[in-house]
């Protein structure tokens, strides 16, 4: 649908009737930049909670005729609660984001209401996507640590976007992660775009991995290009 945003839905059904509540369009890099802006939004002192919620249904866009993408992705949804911490400790370290709007044609949707007038189905060069997401996000990663002063040694769990294992060990290779430290989903959902990041991290949560105190760093790309990576500790 084009309006309202779906946040505001959200918003309506939790009975919230203060605040602002909007959509943030970064495809699977929706959760990493929704993130960053709720973030933002709170260190500036206008709102002292947010709920950051990524949320997809891929399965209305999907040709089911082309196998190169449909057997890839799925529907999904999670949220984490952001909240100002009168006590300072580290929480929210940092992010990075960029785009790069060249390379737009390797994964979009052929349609919309803003140009065909229709849905549209998904279209991606994989291969391309697969270059592209390994270089994007290993820099990213980079950049974020760097600024921080840390090393990849200091992190306790990446969680990335759960787009494919093949990108997940190939960002891994690159680092220098082991897989012990990598959360791994995208068996169980498949490419669920903005919703794997909190997905993932809620399954470390869940069997206990990802714990209290633990320093994590999320990232992603999807279309667009839109890539970026997220650090914090729980």
């Amino acid at each position: 649908k084009t309006f309202p945003a779906t946040a505001t839905k959200v918003q309506a059904n939790l009975g919230i009737t203060q605040g602002a509540a909007f959509d943030v369009g970064a495809v699977c890099a929706g959760f990493v930049f929704a993130l960053a802006t709720a973030d933002s939004l709170i260190r500036q002192g206008m709102f002292r909670n947010a709920l950051v919620v990524g949320a997809e249904t891929f399965s209305r866009i999907l040709d089911w005729s082309d196998r190169g993408t449909c057997v890839l992705f799925g529907d999904g949804g999670g949220a984490v609660v952001l909240a100002s911490d009168a006590e300072e400790r580290d929480g929210v370290l940092g992010h990075y984001l960029r785009n790069d709007g060249r390379h737009g044609q390797l994964l979009h949707v052929d349609g919309g209401p803003s140009s065909t007038g229709t849905v549209g189905h998904l279209r991606m060069e994989g291969n391309q996507v697969f270059r592209h997401a390994v270089g994007n996000i290993s820099e990213a990663v980079t950049a974020l640590l760097g600024d921080q002063n840390l090393s990849i040694d200091a992190i306790d769990w990446f969680v990335p976007h759960q787009a494919n294992q093949r990108i997940l060990d190939g960002v891994a290779k690159r680092l220098g992660i082991s897989h012990e430290r990598v959360i791994s989903t995208v068996d169980c959902h498949g490419n669920t775009s903005a919703a794997s990041v909190p997905l993932a991290l809620w399954h470390g949560v869940l069997d206990g991995r990802v714990k209290q105190g633990d320093l994590v760093l999320t990232e992603a790309m999807g279309g667009g290009f839109a890539w970026g990576a997220n650090l914090f500790r729980l």
